[in-house]
């Protein structure tokens, strides 16, 4: 189904309340249970009412939405050790395809809802201090002597993973070999003073805790933090950077075994709304309605996207080379 069907499919469920057909009886309460990464907070503090005034409205059901945020891959491991989540909003689709491996979600999650189920997207930028003091331009300026870089832990943190795929792309998608892109990801990571477990973790560090000279995060996470401490820091665009998919899923297992499938099928429908679009858009993530994102287009800078898929094959591969036990990651640090 194409988004824009899909969306208007919701909006008129949606609006049959609003225009005085009668909700369906109350049925108690329903709570809901969002496993997320942790830079998502805000997002779904601002989607969780909106969506529960929405489904009470259209429906006469009350539904509570509770949150849980970490880092994703550690996010998806507590899920698959029995964190009973309704549903994941993640940052990458290889924890939910974990968690498709492990029986919980089905396997063609994927296609569940559109946009490879991801409703947002977002991408990898550098925020720098005021001045930029150390002229961090693009992704060789990380490698250079002197340059402290803070990046959660591509293991844990898939913020951390799109940074290292970020710089090992922009490299091969100069025409630049394998080895060269190992060589600049192994001189980005000797810059990196500590390994946060996962991305707000390392806002802190160089926020608030005033180390390294220039974090790397989602496009989202920098835009927030400069709202919030104005001046005292700069956002870069490097020249090219990767294409950061939000993805959902219904934890398929859970929500069979508690009866609450329709809701949380509700709740991830919601995010593909006028209404979740927008909520999507304030937060800096950039929305799939075209008609939002051209109305947020100021917040969002053009620049040039690869894919996982177009530079490593997919997830699954990309995962399987670069961060299990033994891969490329794991060899790069150890040699720090």
């Amino acid at each position: 189904m194409t988004y824009n069907k899909f969306a208007f499919a919701l909006g008129a469920t949606l609006a049959a309340a609003s225009f005085g057909f009668t909700p369906v009886a109350a049925a108690g309460e329903v709570t809901l249970l969002n496993v997320s990464y942790d830079v998502a907070r805000e997002l779904y503090k601002d989607v969780n009412p909106a969506f529960a005034a929405a489904y009470k409205k259209s429906t006469g059901t009350d539904v509570t939405i509770k949150q849980s945020h970490g880092g994703s891959s550690k996010q998806a491991r507590a899920v698959a050790d029995g964190l009973e989540a309704s549903v994941v909003t993640m940052n990458q689709a290889n924890d939910i395809d974990m968690l498709a491996d492990r029986g919980l979600v089905v396997k063609d999650w994927a296609k569940k809802f559109p946009n490879n189920a991801a409703p947002a997207y977002s991408t990898m930028v550098y925020l720098v201090r005021k001045g930029n003091p150390k002229a961090i331009k693009d992704w060789g300026d990380l490698a250079k002597p002197g340059v402290q870089v803070i990046i959660p832990n591509p293991k844990t943190a898939g913020n951390g993973r799109y940074t290292y795929l970020a710089a090992w792309g922009s490299v091969v998608k100069k025409g630049g070999s394998e080895a060269q892109a190992r060589e600049l990801v192994g001189k980005i990571f000797k810059n990196v003073p500590i390994l946060d477990a996962g991305g707000r973790a390392a806002t802190t560090t160089f926020t608030q805790r005033q180390i390294g000279d220039v974090l790397v995060t989602f496009e989202n996470e920098v835009s927030m933090v400069r709202a919030e401490f104005g001046d005292n820091f700069e956002v870069v665009y490097p020249a090219v950077s990767i294409l950061a998919e939000s993805p959902v899923a219904v934890v398929d297992k859970v929500v069979d075994k508690k009866g609450i499938r329709k809701e949380a099928t509700a709740y991830l429908n919601f995010l593909y709304s006028d209404a979740g679009q927008e909520i999507i858009a304030k937060h800096y993530l950039r929305p799939r309605s075209e008609a939002v994102f051209k109305k947020y287009a100021a917040s969002f800078k053009p620049i040039s996207l690869f894919t996982v898929d177009e530079v490593f094959g997919g997830w699954r591969a990309a995962q399987k080379k670069h961060f299990d036990d033994g891969g490329e990651f794991d060899k790069i640090y150890s040699s720090k």
